[in-house]
């Protein structure tokens, strides 16, 4: 591959990761532009408060487009957004705009937030909008309005964070599933270089499965996020057990991805060096392919992979039986096959001692 489609691909997988992120943030998106519009519409229409700008402010800010504690997130933000520009009317109203009635407006206003043992978006929220309460200029009459506008964005944002979609319910289990799928991907290709004995396809191998941590990374957010999102929202409550077993596979998931990135560069040497391996330890890893697959399958349609405990469990008593073999590379292989089984029986509910007791030495 040349300089130039190297950049094209990177542009490429660049630009599909954008939209990827774009499709999964486009509810979000949404719905903060609702609640800023119904936001002003409560507070411009139905309570007659002129300009009010605070209002969708508070809406966009409080929500976000994070899922993650979002309650507290808004509940928080509101606060401080209703604090901050209560102080900045009220110090503005006795003792104008100046660069040292901000400095007060800021000061006076973090030090309270502080004090009443405020998260740091409270507080920075208080900062914020009191200074910006101090250089807008109120309409006349609505000095002591602006505050309540807050409020009133607040208000619609609190009732908006609890109606969510069911993508972040779906991500975990997706993001679990496509773990596997690539552990999968990882094994077949490192039994085809065991096969072949190429130098340079085992390499390539090593360096996509060094590559991996970012899938861990989203699996974890996504965890994060659909317990936040179960927790928060009244309608996703019957759904918080089967959010805690999935962010609970976060684990062996890492250690079974661990494992496999220790097996591939362990192929990647056997390959280099010519080590000999037995052509039974390259059906094992590609058998134990096969059953990532049908565990990442179970686990994308939300269910927890216990169709594939029984053959786990077989081929673990089938690695005591393969040829054994004096050469380091083959031994490290074959340990790390029996590693990854246990990792795979944890991953599909079984206890990690159990899982282990019931993969034998020989």
């Amino acid at each position: 591959m040349t300089q130039v489609d190297a950049y094209w691909e990177r542009g490429r997988t660049s630009l599909r990761a954008r939209v990827d992120r774009l499709r999964g943030k486009a509810w979000a998106v949404g719905q903060c532009a609702v609640a800023a519009g119904i936001a002003w519409w409560l507070a411009a229409d139905v309570l007659d408060h002129q300009s009010p700008f605070f209002a969708p402010i508070a809406a966009v800010v409080s929500l976000g487009t994070s899922y993650g504690q979002r309650l507290r997130r808004v509940a928080e933000i509101t606060v401080g957004v209703a604090v901050g520009v209560f102080l900045g009317d009220l110090a503005t109203h006795v003792l104008g705009t100046g660069a040292w009635q901000i400095a007060l407006i800021v000061g006076v206003g973090m030090t309270a937030a502080l004090l009443l043992d405020a998260g740091v978006l409270l507080v920075t929220q208080v900062a914020i909008q009191g200074i910006i309460v101090a250089v807008l200029a109120p309409a006349p009459g609505d000095a002591f309005l602006r505050w309540t506008d807050a409020l009133i964005g607040g208000g619609v944002a609190l009732v908006a964070a609890t109606v969510v979609p069911r993508a972040p319910l779906r991500r975990p289990r997706e993001q679990a599933g496509a773990v596997v799928h690539r552990i999968a991907e990882l094994l077949r290709a490192a039994a085809e270089s065991l096969v072949d004995g190429d130098v340079d396809r085992s390499l390539e191998v090593l360096r996509d499965a060094r590559g991996t941590d970012a899938l861990m990374e989203e699996l974890r957010a996504a965890s994060s996020e659909g317990l936040s999102v179960v927790r928060s929202s009244p309608f996703r409550r019957r759904h918080i057990e089967r959010m805690r077993v999935l962010a609970e596979l976060t684990e062996p998931l890492d250690f079974a991805l661990r494992n496999t990135r220790v097996l591939v560069r362990r192929v990647a040497v056997a390959c280099y060096r010519r080590e000999p391996v037995p052509a039974s330890y390259a059906a094992i890893t590609r058998d134990l392919a096969d059953l990532a697959d049908l565990v990442a399958r179970e686990l994308e349609q939300g269910r927890m992979a216990t169709r594939a405990i029984d053959p786990l469990i077989a081929l673990g008593r089938a690695t005591a039986t393969v040829d054994p073999t004096d050469d380091l590379s083959a031994a490290v292989i074959l340990a790390q096959v029996r590693s990854l089984i246990a990792d795979l029986l944890a991953i599909c509910g079984m206890d990690p001692f159990e899982a282990t007791d019931a993969i034998p030495l020989r």
